[in-house]
């Protein structure tokens, strides 16, 4: 088969493409996929250049380009050990399962499926393991990709392979947030609004029936109200103090402390990102003379997932294509996500010349 592999950590140099990958075989409880459409994240990038690292300090732009420092590498992926190269990304898949395991039905074969991004399980002893497809796993960069028949999940609706591809990754990033915070009909702010989980959180913070501000540039601002956001702020623009009840995060980096003090008493903040940059300053007073509750949110619960399919199936929301690459151009997809002149998901084609269209 065809794909994209990461030969290491570093630049988009470190993405070939190769024509003579091997299929792969799943196993008792796998199923194998027709990718047809995956889409690029910020895992995809900060991955390939070992952001993750904790010797990294700087925003995710700082080394988007070149890739982090040698010494970065040993703990270069988000669960802090080391990637196996070479790996085949790709978070988002929407595919049809055409083989399955000796303990999955054959009635699963032919179905449309969206694979969870996330995926958990429990070892012997009941503590938790979770691996993002594309990172711990071979993801859906290439014409096939296997995945536990749990992790692929029937999806029936209208939308397009490349619609379907941007939700995965970004949407459960965004849904689980919010049930974390269990989000309802209040006042909440939410940064990175243009970007996939920033756009996703405004779609569904609406849907609970939230008042959204969301935080991005002038030049994008009329598409996030558009996608149903009440208010805009700019990036750098004064922030309301004691305006909001949730706010979520994807940036961090200098201002976070001015995030916090626009919370109101007992508000709630979470975040799943650091685009700005990992390090930030915290008066600990904010925090408890205030009443605050600060979430980290990466563990998703299986729930989160199927919640977004029942979503999309009742036409609770609806997708943000901003382009279309093909997969041989996975580099010049990446380069488009990192001059963040779009709003919503860059999305990946991914052909099958022996199949009739």
């Amino acid at each position: 088969m065809s794909g994209v592999v990461l030969t290491g950590h570093g630049g988009l140099d470190r993405l070939e493409w190769r024509e003579e990958l091997p299929v792969p075989r799943p196993g008792a409880e796998e199923v194998l996929i027709r990718v047809r459409a995956a889409s690029v994240n910020n895992t995809d990038i900060n991955t390939r250049t070992a952001w993750y690292s904790k010797s990294v300090r700087g925003d995710t732009a700082s080394v988007a380009a070149a890739g982090a420092a040698p010494v970065a590498t040993s703990d270069g992926a988000w669960s802090g050990a080391p990637i196996a190269f070479p790996l085949i990304q790709g978070a988002d898949c929407c595919g049809e399962i055409v083989a399955v395991g000796a303990a999955v039905p054959e009635a699963r074969l032919g179905e449309r499926v969206l694979v969870r991004a996330l995926q958990s399980s429990r070892a012997p002893g009941g503590e938790l393991s979770t691996w993002t497809l594309g990172s711990e796993c071979d993801g859906a960069f290439a014409q096939y990709t296997k995945t536990f028949a749990t992790d692929a999940l029937p999806i029936r609706s209208d939308w397009s392979d490349l619609e379907l591809a941007s939700i995965p990754c970004a949407y459960s990033t965004a849904e689980a947030m919010l049930q974390k915070v269990a989000l309802g009909a209040e006042r909440v702010l939410i940064t990175g609004a243009s970007g996939g989980v920033g756009l996703a959180a405004v779609q569904l913070a609406k849907r609970r029936g939230a008042h959204v501000t969301a935080m991005t540039g002038a030049a994008k601002a009329a598409a996030i109200r558009a996608a149903g956001a009440d208010a805009t702020l700019g990036r750098e623009a004064p922030l309301p103090r004691d305006a909001f009840d949730v706010v979520v995060d994807v940036v961090a980096g200098p201002r976070w402390p001015a995030l916090l003090d626009t919370l109101r008493r007992a508000g709630r903040y979470v975040v799943a990102g650091a685009i700005a940059g990992p390090i930030v300053e915290l008066d600990v007073r904010t925090l408890y003379l205030r009443d605050l509750t600060l979430f980290g949110s990466t563990l998703q619960p299986d729930r989160v997932f199927t919640d977004l399919i029942g979503y999309i199936e009742r036409d609770e929301i609806r997708p943000w294509v901003a382009a279309a690459f093909d997969l041989a151009q996975l580099r010049e997809a990446q380069r488009a996500f990192l001059d963040k002149q779009h709003v919503g998901k860059i999305v990946i084609r991914v052909d099958h010349p022996e199949i009739a269209r």
